[in-house]
């Protein structure tokens, strides 16, 4: 199974690299100036669970075809347009692609350009960055990865996928209810990007103040809402484990999100948090913490665009 992964940053460059570093046909589609460094440098990798560096295939966007049977896709939301263009030409006709992004807005605009046959469901569980020197840093205790199909013409390939990783080092399950998976990151994501974010900490600052532990079990309570209003119910044993984590004292748990905002960056507020509140809406479902979560960071991108235009 040849695999094409987009981009070799935190989540692409440390499941790409895992997975060539088990011996499987990996390729990177990267910018220049990212092959030139990967060709000098190596792939490398700093992890709790064993650092690496490894020698690793690249193509440009201009010279990438459609070899490939899956692509893994790890853009950011923000710019999912350009990217969707990118991996256009290595889908070909019978290639899939597998999207790792937080949420489910993206599924759509996939489905849109290659149909839904071809787009498998996918959620990676990781904290990792790309550092300035190019190493790819995993940030904590876990590094896990679920997919599977979500039409029956897909079971073939994920079954060849699964063969594919049966000799990784990070943990990985093949399911067939993966939008559920999906759903139920989302209610996470959506919880600890939007408190953190809003109140600039951690949770464990958040859980130390009169209010942060009430603002935060709300919010988690209308995430979950949503899911249920669309099928997707997030099970009451995954709650609660929810709620232990988004209210644990002393933690240091946060949203790369926050990171990004921090660091001056760009965010995936409008996917992660704008997204869940247009279908909040779309089912006329109270969330006035989900809703000041999303306007905050709405009003941090127009800011961000209006000092770039200044």
């Amino acid at each position: 199974m040849k695999i094409l992964v987009l981009g070799a940053g935190g989540v692409g460059g440390y499941f790409g690299g895992r997975i060539a570093q088990a011996g499987a046909d990996v390729t990177f589609q990267v910018r220049p100036a990212r092959a030139e460094a990967l060709a000098r440098d190596g792939l490398r990798i700093s992890s709790r669970f064993g650092d690496a560096r490894l020698q690793v295939k690249t193509v440009t966007q201009d010279r990438v075809g459609p070899d490939y049977a899956v692509v893994l896709f790890t853009a950011k939301a923000y710019d999912l347009a350009n990217a969707i263009d990118a991996i256009a030409p290595a889908m070909g006709e019978r290639g899939m692609v597998l999207p790792l992004l937080n949420g489910i807005s993206h599924m759509q605009q996939l489905d849109r350009r290659f149909g839904r046959a071809r787009v498998l469901g996918g959620v990676a569980y990781i904290a990792a960055m790309l550092a300035p020197d190019g190493e790819i840093r995993h940030l904590n205790d876990f590094h896990r990865l679920v997919f599977g199909p979500r039409d029956p013409g897909q079971a073939a390939l994920c079954g060849q996928l699964a063969e594919t990783l049966k000799g990784v080092t990070f943990d990985w399950q093949q399911l067939d209810n993966i939008e559920q998976a999906m759903w139920d990151k989302w209610v996470l994501l959506a919880t600890l990007a939007g408190i953190t974010c809003l109140m600039r900490a951690p949770v464990g600052d958040i859980v130390a103040t009169g209010a942060g532990e009430k603002l935060t079990l709300a919010l988690l309570g209308e995430c979950a809402a949503v899911a249920r209003a669309e099928g997707f119910a997030t099970p009451e044993a995954a709650l609660a484990n929810y709620r232990g984590m988004l209210t644990q004292k002393g933690s240091a748990f946060s949203a790369s999100m926050l990171r990004d905002i921090e660091s001056g960056g760009r965010a995936e507020g409008d996917h992660i948090l704008g997204a869940l509140l247009a279908t909040a809406r779309k089912h006329a479902l109270a969330a006035p913490v989900l809703e000041t979560a999303a306007t905050h960071l709405e009003a941090y991108a127009a800011r961000k665009n209006r000092e770039k235009l200044s």
